[in-house]
């Protein structure tokens, strides 16, 4: 059971930590390459479009799967803490970043009407909201990408062991 689950734990991260990652050297570079108006609605479509079941199901998935698998390897000293380190930072990262930093900036664009924005108003916001929301994704990828990591190292480590 425990390598059942520590395979989907693992899965279900690569995809979260994944997504992430492909965002940080696509889209945001995609984005930043276009009007500040083309930039608002993508994002407000983007935002909307991305709250759906497959999402929801790797995004929180990846947390539960994570605290189940801290929890299973209890006894287990060298894989709990690998476990328990790796689950911390995706909450705070990950979980934690996008519920506490770049949701509310999301909910703050969705509310926006672009089309009765002038050009200033359009190019204010857009900065804004831009430079704050890659900003916390920037540090929420690389806790991601650190909490995979740890993760992978307690996959190894459970083989040998």
């Amino acid at each position: 059971m425990k390598t059942a689950v520590l395979f989907i734990t693992v899965l279900l991260n690569a995809l979260s930590i994944g997504f992430f990652f492909a965002w940080s050297v696509s889209v945001i570079l995609g984005t930043q390459k276009v009007s500040d108006y083309s930039y608002l609605e993508s994002m407000q479509s983007i935002n909307r479009a991305i709250l759906n079941p497959v999402f929801f199901m790797v995004f929180f998935g990846s947390l539960v799967a994570l605290i189940i698998q801290t929890y299973l390897q209890y006894n287990n000293k060298p894989l709990f803490w690998l476990a328990l380190a790796s689950t911390i930072l995706y909450l705070i990262g990950p979980f934690g970043i996008t519920a506490f930093g770049n949701v509310p900036l999301n909910n703050a664009l969705d509310t926006l009407n672009i089309s009765q924005l002038n050009s200033l108003e359009l190019k204010n916001f857009r900065t804004y909201y831009e430079s704050t929301w890659n900003h916390y994704h920037n540090i929420r990828t690389m806790l991601g990408i650190i909490s995979f990591i740890l993760l992978l190292i307690a996959s190894c480590i459970q083989k040998t062991i």
